[in-house]
């Protein structure tokens, strides 16, 4: 079987995945030039070729009520940002997607990464003085919601349970404030779940929400609730989770939810503020051929960032299965500048699995893998993670790099590690998974593969 570096790299970009679930299917078709179209005819304008891009790809944060700093429905509010939005475009920091192009796996479920033809676009119609075009070329405006909806309900219809956790006041000053309150599933048999959507309340949770992680418990013989794993991670800018066809996560009835949530005040009182855990279900009946799990990976090592100063650490993990890596979310916080994933497989082979550069901690996302590429790891694989810090004056977020920042759970300090959506394999299904895959490529169904590399090959 081919390897990730054997693998053409093919970014293929559909609709962001928050305008997926929330747009309307016509937004695939606004277009009626396509950008390379637009730019041999050197006639790149607004109205024609730059706003079907906004609407697809922007204006479901940048709009009225929404999480983005300034609106950018019309022409004179664009124009207005234009060469600031040339330059994180041209960038790749906006759409704000951190992982690198070019290297590692690229095909990703729902991208929100621009076209390179996009992007060539968007800085033509800059460099050409921003021209507004005729405003009958303009697409009809996107009917955007003005309440909260869940990320994934386009997708999957509304949840099919909601779990909340207690209210919580939050006040309008203070310090990083944790909230762990138990409560009850609200199941009344055993279900198999498919999805799941951490969210903040709305408006005001999601400034106050840093993170909230939903952690399932579950009764042992000894009569004491035990941490399973984490069913969803919600952190600024987060999407949910869907899980893979073939893998599932069991709820039980008599399990508990403990929320892990943590909050920051913002400079106004957040009464009674609760998170809210979606899950979609599968039928009854249900059995999935395998088990997924969402964990935090660590990685180890002092995170002692002297003033002006950088910093690297790394985690090992190694599973006695064989498992396929589903998902990858780096986690940090302002001074976290970029991570990578590694695998070293059983025969000395090392792959990179993904890397993420220009790590923002006010845009999380958990990069999933496309099913035929989601590497397939044999027995004995190490997976490395690498994470690499910043507190030099060339990193904009870091509050202060003349003074000291360590590993801690505050706003203000460090952290290091990933989430990693894990599914389990028997070696029997390994082994059918490594040459379903085989035959897909010799057949030209797919244009791309996973790892799994090594022995198990």
């Amino acid at each position: 079987m081919r390897s990730l570096r054997d693998r053409p790299n093919r970014p293929s970009r559909p609709i962001a995945a928050l305008a997926v679930a929330i747009a309307t299917p016509a937004i695939l078709a606004l277009a009626t030039t396509s950008p390379a179209q637009a730019q041999q005819s050197g006639n790149v304008t607004f109205s024609k070729d730059v706003a079907p891009i906004l609407q697809a790809n922007c204006q479901i944060c940048h709009r009225p009520a929404s999480v983005g700093p300034m609106s950018l429905l019309t022409y004179q509010e664009v124009r207005r940002y234009a060469s600031r939005a040339r330059d994180l475009v041209s960038k790749r920091l906006m759409p704000p997607y951190h992982l690198d192009t070019g290297v590692g796996i690229q095909e990703i479920k729902n991208d929100w990464r621009l076209s390179d033809e996009e992007i060539e676009t968007f800085v033509a119609w800059v460099d050409a003085g921003a021209p507004e075009g005729d405003p009958d070329d303009l697409p009809p405006p996107v009917e955007w919601p003005n309440k909260q909806m869940w990320q994934l309900e386009d997708l999957l219809g509304p949840p099919d349970h909601v779990i909340k956790s207690k209210p919580f006041d939050v006040p309008a000053e203070g310090g990083d404030t944790w909230w762990r309150p138990r409560v009850p599933t609200g199941l009344d048999e055993d279900k198999w779940a498919m999805a799941f959507e951490t969210r903040p309340s709305f408006p005001a949770g999601r400034q106050v929400v840093h993170h909230a992680n939903p952690h399932l418990l579950r009764l042992t013989e000894e009569g004491r609730y035990r941490r399973i794993q984490t069913l969803s991670e919600y952190a600024m800018g987060k999407v949910g989770e869907i899980l893979p066809g073939d893998a599932a996560r069991l709820l039980k009835a008599n399990d508990m939810i403990e929320w892990d949530a943590h909050y920051y005040p913002m400079g106004y009182d957040v009464p009674g503020d609760q998170v809210e855990l979606g899950i979609w279900f599968h039928e009854e009946g249900h059995e999935p051929e395998f088990r997924q799990d969402l964990r935090l990976y660590p990685l180890r090592g002092d995170i002692a960032l002297r003033p002006g100063g950088t910093a690297m650490t790394q985690g090992f993990h190694r599973w006695d299965h064989p498992v396929r890596i589903d998902s990858y979310q780096p986690h940090g916080h302002v001074h976290l500048h970029a991570m990578s994933v590694q695998a070293v497989y059983p025969d000395g082979n090392v792959e990179l699995i993904s890397m993420v550069t220009d790590f923002d901690a006010r845009w999380h996302h958990s990069y999933i893998y496309e099913d035929d590429v989601a590497p397939l790891l044999p027995t004995g694989t190490v997976v490395v993670l690498t994470g690499w810090y910043d507190n030099t004056a060339e990193n904009e977020l870091t509050p202060d790099p003349e003074i000291w920042y360590a590993r801690g759970s505050r706003t203000t300090d460090e952290m290091s590690h990933a989430w990693i959506a894990v599914t389990h394999l028997t070696e029997e299904g390994y082994q059918r998974l490594v040459e379903e895959r085989e035959k897909r490529l010799a057949s030209g169904d797919s244009g791309g593969s996973g790892g799994s590399g090594g022995d198990g090959n």
